[in-house]
């Protein structure tokens, strides 16, 4: 097994070498920003599904794509410029938590971790599934289309596989797709809009069987242009990522960060307004057969290499965006825990200087959505976007009493960017909640108070020991009398090891036990422990329905009945045979027995291990 995880993960790092894992701004644009970048590739067609159905047609809805677009690119331009505010106030990362928490109060930091945390697991389940309709896409491979979940879930493994291996590994990796991904789609806007405007280039046809609407005529509702922004507007997903993870980046990780963020937008902006734009003008339409960039990629490139290189670039950076929450949630998921709201085991960093806890959590989280959601990008959209939002609006709104306490130079200035910022995300999330409610929506809000109350009850807890491991001013331990049990089921030289031991530890009382089920077996135990001369009395426990564990248990109230402040040390004696496979041969009544006494107060549970050699 240790040879298998060093093939898997690779060697352990030290704690020193954690400087030299940070990441340049090429290598953090791959790792923080494949989300956002990624989200161009569907978010056109979700803004398509919404409009370009129903009561309303093909033609009304690619009427009304641009203008959506140009929305969406305005709200990505709002949101870049005050997360560039956060990056810098809180360099230390934790994004839209450590904002709440510092500036609105608990409640709404925990709202906006949670909010948070379920936004990465949906970033993973979405982006996988959208990744896995890329690949059905092509034309050789919609034999697969029954195969969704089992393709996701084997993409899941390899993304949290090469993030194990650490993040400086993991953003290598995944760079050239996303930089690939960048230049082919790029090239697909430039290269298409030219050939339309030169007159090359005729609009897609539609194929009936697959297309679930009318092509023209229809009406759209205002409530139905607004569903249509709010699903276009996942396209910002991601964005917040780069506030997360600032103390990964290089020195300094604050300008570097948010040199990246810009970059980043401008990446996703360009993308996603050009896909619209050329979609507005080649008419593809909305179906779960075929993306819309795998039409508008066969109409621009036809169906040969430069194709099929779009379909694999879309296929690995849509699965490759994964990587994203994978960067964000195991170090939102620590801050978050180190507060005390989360299983501390989520703060401990595995070999490769990564949180492991919370990427193998991440990892089984979105697996499940993918398997609840039968691998539907759509079916999940709605649910992504609460989450989003909720976070963005309440980091800005954190910002903007940041800067009324703090008021340092160009706060103004600031004040006004994060005030815009929080007013307008603040009213996406309200369009968004009330458009897509019926369409899944409502799950999020109903699940961010249940995880509230989780995070309450884990801090209750942690508090609660905290409060009883506390050493109060006058503290002394109680003088306690020590009474060794040494449980026995057979006699043998493992028992008189343990024997030998017991007598070591000097008690005030020593007894054996053993538990019998007949009198035969009672009088066979006692003969031999006389033979063999052992001056340790032994108790006969009876039991005739051949039980362990409550007999055990019985016997050790009884003894502890009888003096006051007494602990109980039970010793069982163990054999350790050499090969892991032949214990599985013997019985493992112990290890039950031991995980029963495990939660009896004022017991100790000891093992004495002896090794047969043959």
């Amino acid at each position: 097994m240790s040879v298998l995880k060093r093939i898997l993960v690779g060697r352990p790092l030290a704690t020193v070498e954690e400087e030299h894992q940070r990441v340049s701004k090429k290598v953090a644009l791959a790792t923080f920003s494949s989300d956002a970048i990624s989200s161009s590739a569907y978010a056109t067609e979700e803004i398509l599904f919404v409009v370009a159905v129903g009561a309303s047609s093909l033609a009304l809805g690619l009427s009304r794509l641009v203008p959506i677009a140009f929305a969406v690119a305005i709200l990505l331009v709002i949101v870049i410029s005050s997360y560039r505010q956060v990056i810098f106030a809180y360099p230390g990362g934790g994004g839209a938590y450590v904002v709440s928490r510092e500036n609105l109060g608990e409640t709404a930091s925990l709202v906006a971790g949670a909010s948070l945390l379920i936004d990465y697991i949906l970033t993973v389940a979405v982006s996988i599934s959208a990744g896995v309709a890329a690949i059905v896409s092509m034309p050789a491979l919609r034999d697969l289309q029954t195969h969704r979940v089992e393709l996701a879930l084997a993409l899941i493994a390899l993304v949290m596989l090469a993030n194990l291996r650490g993040v400086k590994e993991s953003g290598r990796i995944f760079a050239v797709p996303t930089y690939l991904y960048v230049l082919l789609i790029g090239s697909l806007i430039v290269y298409g809009l030219i050939r339309s405007t030169q007159g090359d280039l005729g609009r897609i046809e539609v194929d009936p069987e697959a297309f679930d609407g009318t092509l023209t005529g229809g009406t759209l509702s205002l409530f139905i242009l607004l569903k249509g922004f709010s699903s276009g507007a996942v396209a910002l997903t991601g964005v917040e990522a780069l506030s997360n993870g600032v103390p990964a980046f290089r020195r300094p990780e604050a300008r570097n960060a948010a040199t990246t963020l810009v970059w980043m937008g401008v990446i996703l902006g360009s993308l996603f307004f050009g896909l619209s734009v050329l979609a507005h003008r080649l008419g593809p339409y909305p179906t779960e057969r075929e993306t819309v960039i795998s039409q508008m990629g066969i109409a621009v490139f036809g169906s040969g290499p430069l194709y099929v290189a779009l379909q694999i670039a879309t296929a690995a950076i849509l699965v490759l965006a994964a990587n994203t929450a994978y960067a964000g949630f195991p170090r939102l998921a620590s801050i978050v825990a180190a507060d005390g709201y989360l299983p501390r085991q989520l703060t401990n960093r595995g070999d490769r200087l990564v949180f492991s806890n919370g990427i193998v959590v991440l990892s089984i989280a979105a697996g499940a959505l993918i398997v609840a959601f039968g691998g539907i990008t759509n079916a999940l959209i709605p649910l992504y976007a609460v989450g989003v939002f909720t976070s963005f609006t309440l980091s800005q709104a954190g910002m903007v009493r940041y800067h009324l306490h703090r008021r340092e130079q160009g706060w103004r200035r600031k004040l006004v960017t994060n005030g815009v910022g929080a007013t307008a995300t603040a009213l996406v999330l309200g369009v968004v909640a009330v458009t897509k409610f019926t369409g899944g929506a409502w799950l999020p809000i109903v699940v961010i108070p249940a995880i509230l109350l989780l995070f309450r009850t884990i801090h209750r807890h942690y508090q609660g020991v905290r409060e009883a491991l506390a050493i109060t001013p006058g503290f002394r331990p109680r003088r306690m009398n020590h009474t060794v049990v040494v449980l026995v089921g057979s006699v043998h030289r493992g028992v008189l090891e343990a024997l030998a031991y017991a007598s070591s530890l000097r008690p005030n009382r020593l007894l054996a036990v053993t538990v019998v089920s007949d009198p035969a077996e009672s009088e066979r135990m006692l003969e031999k422990w006389r033979a063999l001369g052992i001056e340790v009395p032994l108790d006969i426990v009876y039991n005739p329905y051949r039980e362990l564990s409550r007999p055990v248990l019985q016997y050790i109230d009884e003894l502890d009945a009888k003096r006051d402040n007494d602990i109980v040390t039970v010793i069982i004696p163990e054999f350790v045979v050499r090969r892991w496979w032949e214990q599985l041969l013997h019985n493992q009544s112990a290890l039950i027995l031991k995980g029963r006494l495990l939660f009896r107060k004022g017991t100790v549970v000891t093992s004495v291990p002896y090794h047969v050699d043959g």
